[in-house]
């Protein structure tokens, strides 16, 4: 079982950028294809955005499409998301997760809070 740590959430206007980071332990990073996930209040934790183990494919929901980047660092067995362009829609408590975004891996981590003001 992996043991999943994200950070990098917070407070910010809508327009700003944020970037969160995902530490993956117990399992060899590099062989899974990961991805960030989202929850907001009252509604089903949701998609966001994947990439293949290499770091080669990625691929978005179309409600971020064009603002957020995902990326990888193998060697320091961390997952990224670069938000950009941020929307109070975008509040929600984000999670990442390995294998495929239909069936996770692993157990959730505690998540990182983003919250956008209008």
């Amino acid at each position: 079982q992996a043991h999943l740590v994200e950070s990098g959430g917070g407070l910010v206007q809508a327009g700003g950028s944020l970037r969160l980071s995902c530490v993956v332990s117990g399992r060899t990073f590099s062989a899974y294809d990961m991805s960030w996930f989202r929850q907001a209040p009252g509604k089903e934790r949701e998609f966001v955005a994947g990439i293949s183990w290499s770091g080669f494919n990625t691929y978005y929901s179309d409600s971020v499409k064009g603002r957020f980047t995902i990326s990888r660092m193998n060697g320091k067995k961390t997952l990224y998301l670069h938000m950009s362009d941020l929307e109070p829609e975008d509040t929600a408590v984000y999670y990442c997760n390995g294998g495929s975004p239909e069936r996770p891996s692993w157990s959730w981590g505690q998540g990182t809070q983003v919250i956008v003001s209008s």
